[in-house]
């Protein structure tokens, strides 16, 4: 068999061999005009520029040299989209963690919240009943996504301008560490980080800020002394882009209130 012969499609006949038959041909022969304007467009400016005029014709071949650059790698160009305006994003997203710490406050401002979103991590939805929040109440209040998918497909909806504002509250130490190091392997890393990139304001409250936290587990108070790396995590997840990090639920109330008053948005009177 002819290598030709080997490319032709068993089940339709056809040859694929020619071109325009793969979608990647089509897109590719859609741009190069667009790429041969533009190329064009800027040999005739400069054409016209006059040769003492050095430093703008300098910066036309420059140009030109960068479209060239990139007509070659036409593959790795973005396809646009609609994520980036955030006049259309009208949503909260509070994502929340395996932790007890301050979960119960946490659940309270989070229910006074509008138009609000729930993620929750494996170890969140196993915790989550433990403190008797139950996930089939949670869902008759607001809309509830699960991770239960190895790609976090639900944060896919920042893409689409649905959410202005994340919260990680309360956040573990593992949570806090793998945010601050770059992280994404979870839910609600996942949809921290991919927050940051699209310059989405993110609010985390992080339990291990302190030497010593006294926190209410499901049957009793705990006294715990975070590590030193556990402190350290903290500092560097202060440093991460559009990232405002909080160590009790007064101050995240205050930096939500702040949040709802830019948007001109109110608390809900009732968390029912």
């Amino acid at each position: 068999m002819s290598p030709r012969q080997a490319t032709t499609d068993s089940a339709s006949g056809r040859d694929d061999t020619r071109a325009g038959t793969h979608p990647a041909g089509n897109l590719k022969r859609l741009r190069k005009p667009l790429a041969s304007l533009r190329r064009l467009r800027l040999a005739n400016q400069l054409s016209s520029t006059h040769p003492r005029n050095g430093a703008h014709r300098c910066a036309i071949l420059e140009h030109t040299t960068e479209l060239l650059h990139t007509d070659a790698h036409d593959d790795l160009l973005p396809t646009g989209g609609t994520a980036g305006t955030p006049e259309r994003r009208s949503r909260f997203a509070w994502a929340f963690t395996g932790s007890g710490h301050y979960l119960e406050e946490c659940m309270a401002l989070a229910q006074r919240l509008p138009n609000l979103d729930l993620f929750l991590s494996a170890a969140a939805e196993e915790v989550l009943p433990m403190y008797d929040f139950g996930l089939s109440e949670l869902k008759d209040r607001c809309r509830v996504f699960r991770d239960k998918t190895t790609s976090s497909v639900p944060v896919g909806m920042l893409y689409d301008d649905v959410y202005h504002t994340v919260i990680v509250a309360p956040a573990t130490s593992n949570t806090v560490a793998k945010c601050a190091l770059g992280i994404s392997d979870t839910l609600p890393t996942n949809i921290f980080a991919q927050a940051g990139k699209l310059e989405i304001p993110g609010i985390v409250l992080a339990c291990d800020t302190k030497p010593v936290v006294i926190t209410k587990a499901p049957r009793e108070w705990v006294e715990l002394k975070p590590r030193n790396i556990d402190l350290e995590n903290v500092e560097r997840l202060r440093r991460v882009d559009f990232c405002r990090v909080v160590e009790s639920p007064d101050e995240l109330e205050a930096l939500l209130d702040a949040r709802l008053a830019e948007l001109a948005l109110t608390w809900n009177t009732s968390s029912s």
